[in-house]
């Protein structure tokens, strides 16, 4: 079906790019497929609405329809069709025709203007005629339309070069996300009265929404499910808003940006899942952001704020907001992220300061690793952040670390960046690896598999302290040291800069080795060329820093407190936080500098997790003489085959 929908673009190719095919594509087909679906009851609408005669009729109509929508004109697209000469008016009567809540779908697509500009092209009767034949798309399941819809989203992204990272999800890791998501849950899904409130802040055309439903209906069919969510793209808005009308969906999906628009302000929800845009910058909202991070935990954003260029940590931050309370139901929620979220930011940055937030607050219930290439746009690797405030008593304080990195099969034909997938049985083999390491976590006996391990919240922290050496200078007058005296900014203003730098060419290559011995000689050359030496602490410390070399045999520099630190040496060490701070610097710092201290005023706390390192596992090289004789085998196989050409 996607497939001849997308057959379309042979008619439009010249007179629209490339990148402009779905301004047409995709509202006529939505326009489409809610006519077909209309189909059953058009007649019977039609005539209910000429009976009527009261002003507010919507209810009755919808009622009639047996759908939440309706179309009272006397259109549909076999008679839009028929009149050539008045396609462009039997369209806009058609459109016109609809319910308020199609009506406000179809001008996020800007549909009017298309219209005009299909008509002016001599386009929009062919256009119309493709889709009047395009038979079955009312008997599409919800499912399977989305896999049309996104088929045609990623073409467009495609075709206009989008922001990798920034479109919908593939249907196999959608699965896999929402498995581990309520797959831990089913116990209690299938109790009777289940009111269930889902939540996508970046929800797309609204797929990992359906399903997420799905897999609740799938384990209790008569749970209330209701889904919400939010989306920035207008177009993606309205696709999506179209097939939750089709479906008579409970629920709600607004349109607008999650950071600065939030459509569900004091709302809570029982589960959340978001895959939101990669590596992509919230400039755009900085004030909004800004404004409400200052609120603290009032607002959403009280753990911090990330790097300006990475909103991923404002979704995840943005989604826990909105938990449903622990001492209700709770919550559990699943983000797809990139990498950087895992590592990102130093001891007190942003990125690290909400790690720890999250895992000092034990939110973090796992993390799983994915293979690369999954993605339509980008062939990045990618990771599930799974989040619960009502962790499983044997969990607390614990994190799952799962790396299915290996768990996929190649496609046959690559989709854009996207050259691997994940099977049904490796979905159902991830699903269960991650369920036993709830297991691993009640009794470390069961870590019988190299793929899941189960860390301490506190094995993700550390102190990160700065390790300082003392400043040693040697002390020297050369052309050298006389330029860096002139060209001193703090010495430009100096009236007697210039009468001591040449008072102090009569010492040049001079050098002393301690301070004292060098102050007192300076004194006694600037004093014999009738220049002074500065009694201002500012010019002093600039002419020092002129005069002193660093240098390992040097003096020891000090004020009142002790050594002074040399910032060229200085460095720093990330000790975990289950250890000693003063035991580790013995053990790992000591025996290398014996004069190094700890500069404590300037120690913090970070968070990071290394996911990769925890899961490497070490390859020796090939001996030596393998890899020789493999050479000389190579070279003789070149040395025949120059022979050959050359003979």
């Amino acid at each position: 079906m996607a497939a001849d929908i997308w057959a379309v673009a042979d008619l439009l190719r010249g007179d629209y790019k490339r990148h402009e095919y779905g301004q047409v594509i995709l509202p006529f087909t939505v326009l489409r497929r809610l006519d077909a679906v209309m189909a059953p009851t058009r007649d019977a609408v039609r005539a209910r609405d000429a009976a009527l005669e009261i002003q507010h009729k919507e209810l009755l109509l919808q009622k009639t329809a047996k759908l939440p929508f309706y179309n009272t004109s006397k259109q549909d697209f076999t008679t839009i069709r028929a009149d050539a000469p008045q396609v462009a008016k039997n369209l806009r009567d058609y459109v016109n025709g609809f319910s308020s809540n199609v009506g406000a779908i179809l001008s996020r697509f800007d549909f009017d203007n298309e219209v005009t500009r299909l008509a002016e092209a001599k386009l929009l009767y062919q256009v119309v005629g493709r889709f009047a034949d395009m038979r079955d798309l009312d008997k599409l399941e919800p499912h399977d339309m989305g896999y049309v819809f996104e088929h045609l989203i990623r073409k467009f992204a495609e075709d206009s070069n989008e922001t990798a990272g920034e479109h919908f999800t593939p249907r196999e890791v959608i699965e896999l996300m929402v498995n581990l998501l309520i797959a831990p849950d089913e116990e209690t899904i299938v109790g009777a009265g289940q009111v269930i409130n889902i939540l996508d802040p970046a929800c797309g055309t609204g797929g990992m929404l359906t399903t997420a439903e799905e897999r609740i209906k799938g384990v209790n069919p008569e749970a209330q499910v209701y889904l919400f969510g939010q989306e920035l793209n207008a177009e993606s808005w309205a696709t999506c808003q179209s097939e939750m009308l089709m479906r008579d969906q409970p629920g709600k999906v607004a349109l607008g940006n999650s950071f600065s628009q939030d459509a569900y302000p004091g709302k809570k929800f029982d589960y959340m899942l978001a895959n939101p845009p990669f590596g992509v910058e919230w400039k755009k909202v900085k004030d909004e952001v800004e404004g409400e991070a200052e609120l603290g935990f009032a607002g959403r954003f009280g753990a911090g704020l990330p790097r300006i260029n990475d909103g991923s940590f404002l979704f995840l931050q943005h989604m826990i907001s909105k938990m449903e309370p622990v001492e209700g139901k709770g919550c559990r929620l699943a983000i797809v992220f990139n990498g950087s979220p895992l590592f990102t930011g130093a001891a007190g940055s942003g990125e690290s300061e909400i790690r720890r937030w999250i895992l000092e607050n034990d939110l973090l219930e796992g993390i799983v690793a994915l293979p690369d290439q999954l993605f339509y746009n980008t062939g990045i690797s990618t990771y599930f952040w799974i989040l619960s405030n009502r962790k499983r008593r044997e969990l607390r304080g614990q994190v799952i670390l799962l790396d299915a990195r290996d768990q996929w099969e190649k496609m046959r034909k690559s989709l854009g960046d996207k050259r691997k997938q994940v099977s049904a049985a490796q979905i159902e083999h991830i699903t269960k690896l991650y369920m036993s390491a709830l297991k691993v976590a009640a009794d470390p006996a069961h870590a019988d598999h190299a793929k899941v391990k189960v860390f301490k919240t506190t094995d993700f922290g550390y102190h990160r302290i700065t390790v300082e050496r003392p400043l040693k200078l040697r002390f020297e007058v050369t052309e050298d040291t006389l330029a860096a005296i002139e060209s001193a900014k703090p010495l430009a203003k100096w009236e007697g800069r210039d009468a001591l730098v040449e008072a102090l060419r009569d010492v040049i290559g001079t050098v002393w080795w301690t301070k004292d011995e060098a102050h007192a000689e300076l004194l006694t050359a600037a004093m014999a060329g009738g220049a002074l030496w500065p009694s201002n602490a500012p010019y002093q410390k600039a002419l020092w820093a002129a005069i002193g070399v660093a240098d390992p045999d040097g003096e020891v520099q000090k004020d009142k407190n002790g050594p002074l630190p040399d910032p060229d040496l200085r460095d720093y060490e990330n000790v975990p936080l289950a250890e000693d701070i003063q035991a580790y610097f013995a053990r790992e710092v000591t025996p290398h500098v014996p004069d190094a201290w700890i500069d404590h005023d300037k120690t913090k706390v970070g968070y990071e997790i290394p996911f990769t390192r925890h899961f490497y596992v070490y390859t020796p090289p090939r001996p030596l003489a393998e890899i020789d004789a493999e050479l000389r085998d190579l070279e003789q196989q070149i040395q025949k085959l120059l022979g050959e050409v050359t003979g």
